[in-house]
């Protein structure tokens, strides 16, 4: 078995080069690659395409990205916490396509399963299958890009018939995640909520990083508790005891 660890983050995403698309794992500031992101903002690459559940928050995560102006189009669910994102949308900077969540869910695992595509219900009937959602703006305010129609057919299941929509999976050059525990051979367990989109993520990229907690050794993890086998994960990257404990909360609330 190959040896996939890095010395660090830098190292790991020194050859992502501007224009490359890359499937982001985390939810909100949950088990966020922030390690690598970070490496990739002082790496430089630009004109990136994300695709993420969300685009963080306007200080961490991918927001950090997004406010140095780094993401030309962003593949995502929610974005409702981040004011740079919605400034940058509306300002015609930037591209998004909106995707209900577990539609990018699956478009992301049937990308690493090797399934082009699949239908749906989740859309039928709405702008998501007719077309027309504002994609980008210009800078008066008019929309540049839209949504295009997707292919919709009929299908029986549980005794009724029902329209369902033709969603494509999603390949990415690059995947960044973040694991709980890793192994040399890129093995890797995701802890609670982390384990969000996180497998997914690491599924779908053609390259996938992983910057891991705790790094053990090949034979140290249980196999049926393995969440993503190694197959998937090019690249290993051992965070500091600092680093691994660096972790964000999006909204603090206390009695």
């Amino acid at each position: 078995m190959i040896d996939k660890v890095l010395h660090d983050a830098a190292a790991a995403v020194a050859d992502i080069p501007s224009g490359a698309s890359i499937a982001v794992g985390g939810f909100g500031l949950c088990g966020i690659p922030s390690a690598l992101i970070e490496a990739l903002l002082d790496h430089g690459a630009a004109d990136l395409e994300v695709v993420s559940n969300n685009c963080g928050v306007d200080d961490w995560g991918l927001g950090r990205l997004l406010q140095a102006g780094r993401l030309r189009r962003v593949v995502s669910s929610y974005v409702g916490e981040n004011k740079e994102f919605a400034r940058q949308y509306l300002a015609g900077e930037l591209e998004v396509e909106l995707t209900p969540q577990g539609t990018l869910a699956e478009r992301m695992r049937a990308g690493g399963s090797g399934i082009p595509a699949f239908f749906t219900a989740t859309g039928a009937g709405t702008q998501v299958a007719e077309g027309g959602i504002p994609w980008k703006y210009d800078a008066e305010g008019e929309v540049a890009v839209s949504s295009p129609a997707k292919e919709t057919r009929r299908f029986t299941a549980d005794g009724r018939e029902r329209e369902y929509v033709l969603e494509q999976a999603i390949i990415a050059d690059f995947a960044l995640v973040r694991a709980s525990k890793g192994d040399r051979h890129g093995n890797l367990v995701f802890r609670q909520a982390a384990r969000n989109f996180n497998p997914l993520a690491a599924m779908c990229g053609r390259i996938t990083i992983a910057e891991v907690e705790e790094l053990v050794d090949p034979g140290d993890l249980d196999p049926d508790q393995i969440h993503t086998p190694g197959v998937f994960v090019q690249r290993v990257v051992a965070l500091s005891p600092e680093a691994a404990a660096d972790k964000r909360i999006e909204k603090r609330t206390v009695r």
